[in-house]
């Protein structure tokens, strides 16, 4: 059995996949050009294939992707080829899931604000000077402090993709005591936590995001959700309504929500994908104070270092023993 890694891995991990397949015949190709000189013979590669490399694969039965999303990965001839492609889908749930409950938290008790005036050296309360007025008016009353602030145990959240992120989003939000409900592209696949209130199909984004006072995306970039939260979408959001972003840049149109904001359609925005990355210093974006720019790093963690390692040699064995493979993709739906 020959296998070729490309891009090539460090020593101690290139080890660590030899000890899964010791047998094998490994590739570790440091260039393309080295890659594709081995990809005669080759069952199995790890990593970015290319057309080129792809050409000279007479016998490959195996492509595992190091990424999780796969919209830079396949091309025709891959997608068409009866090979099986895994990608590193499930690593990253719950560390992007935390992100988004910080854009929560900051949202419901403006700690995006309060960062700001530390800078400023502003001792100021959210609500303007007459919150110190109003708190001062005697319990029972609900000042411009307690209007400046969302109680989550009475907030909504709609999670738009009920994949492996957006049910640890799920999670997280239902910990903090919210109504949590979702749109999946197949919601009879999904299997959410308990006490999520519904998973609709996609037919339901509309009323999902009426619904919610925190949408989040979580969905894939496929050929479907490319471009999908445009002005028609954006407009079924309510005005007290926080969109949160941590799915796929494409998936929303940005000048498309900058007008969104500018007519004050939605309470504000929490993005770490964009259309194009990085984000120009000139974009809008920068200069709304109700939005959180992330330079794409809600899937960041010491954690996803281990589990990459550790799917890809538990891929490697269940290769060699003709064992089911974690990950499968399904190329015609790019996840």
């Amino acid at each position: 059995m020959k296998l070729v890694v490309h891009p090539a891995v460090d020593a101690d991990r290139l080890e660590a996949l030899r000890s899964a397949a010791p047998e094998a015949e490994w590739i570790n190709a440091v260039s393309s050009s080295e890659a594709q000189a081995a990809m005669p013979g080759v069952d199995g590669f790890l990593g970015k294939i290319t057309p080129a490399m792809l050409a000279r694969a007479d016998r490959l039965r195996w492509v595992q992707s190091f990424t999780a999303s796969l919209e830079h990965y396949l091309f025709p001839a891959l997608a068409a080829h009866p090979c099986v492609l895994t990608n590193t889908r499930g690593l990253f749930g719950d560390v992007i899931a935390d992100q988004v409950m910080g854009y929560v938290l900051c949202f419901a008790r403006n700690l995006h604000t309060y960062v700001e005036r530390r800078i400023e050296r502003r001792y100021e309360p959210e609500g303007g000077e007459s919150a110190r007025v109003d708190f001062a008016s005697g319990p029972g009353v609900v000042n411009a402090m307690d209007r400046a602030t969302i109680y989550l145990p009475r907030a909504t959240m709609g999670v738009i993709g009920m994949g492996g992120i957006g049910c640890e989003v799920a999670r997280r939000a239902l910990a903090f005591g919210m109504t949590v409900r979702g749109v999946d592209r197949f919601p009879d696949r999904v299997s959410p936590p308990s006490g999520v209130d519904r998973v609709d199909g996609l037919n339901g984004l509309e009323d999902l995001l009426t619904w919610s006072d925190f949408a989040v995306i979580a969905a894939p970039h496929t050929p479907e959700t490319e471009g999908l939260f445009d002005a028609k979408i954006l407009a079924a959001l309510r005005p007290s309504t926080y969109l949160i972003n941590v799915g796929r840049g494409a998936i929303v149109v940005l000048d498309a929500l900058v007008a969104a904001l500018r007519a004050g359609s939605l309470a504000g925005a929490a993005l770490d994908v964009y259309e194009v990355e990085p984000l120009p210093p000139g974009h809008p974006l920068w200069s709304f104070p109700n939005v959180i720019l992330t330079p794409h790093t809600a899937g960041y963690s010491p954690v996803v270092a281990e589990r990459h390692r550790a799917l890809l040699v538990d891929n490697v064995r269940r290769f060699v023993r003709n064992e089911p493979l974690l990950n499968v993709v399904d190329k015609a739906l790019w996840f």
